[in-house]
Formats: C-alpha cells, structure tokens, sequence
C-alpha cells in the first residue's frame, strides 16, 4: 500500500524541486542510478518511447512522484519495501 503524501510533505518536495528544476532532475537521475536503477531505467525508457512527448517533462513528472512516495514512506516510519 502506498502512504498518503500530505500537503505537509508536498509543499517540502515542491520547494526543493523549484528552486532549481534542472539541477533537482539531474540529481535525482544520479540518485536513482545508485538507489533503484531499474526504476531510473523505466522512467527513461517511457520518457522516450513517443517522439511528441516532452522527454524532460515526462522524466521531471516521474522523478517527483518517487520522491513524493519516498518522503511519505519515511514520515510514516516504513520504507518502500514495506
């Protein structure tokens, strides 16, 4: 079951991520790379399957949704194992 994102722990993500977009998109690449490869594999692999997608978008979209699931998590005490 997936934790519930509270607007707590949104607007903490959303302030890290827009402070400087394309550094917290780079960042997160090389995290995932070390933390879930196969999750960075997937998010890349959809981010280039349609040509009339924005591949950065799709990635940018993809990279906040994992860390908004992986804050809750560590606020509710589990891990994404859990």
């Amino acid at each position: 079951m997936l934790p519930i994102i509270t607007e707590e722990t949104s607007s903490e993500i959303f302030s890290e991520v827009f402070q400087d977009v394309t550094a917290w998109r780079k960042s997160m690449v090389q995290y995932l790379k070390e933390e879930n490869p196969e999750i960075n594999s997937a998010i890349l692999e959809v981010a280039k399957y349609d040509e009339g997608i924005d591949l950065k978008a799709v990635a940018l979209g993809a990279y906040l949704s994992y860390r908004l699931i992986e804050s809750a998590t560590e606020s509710e005490g589990l891990t994404l194992e859990d």
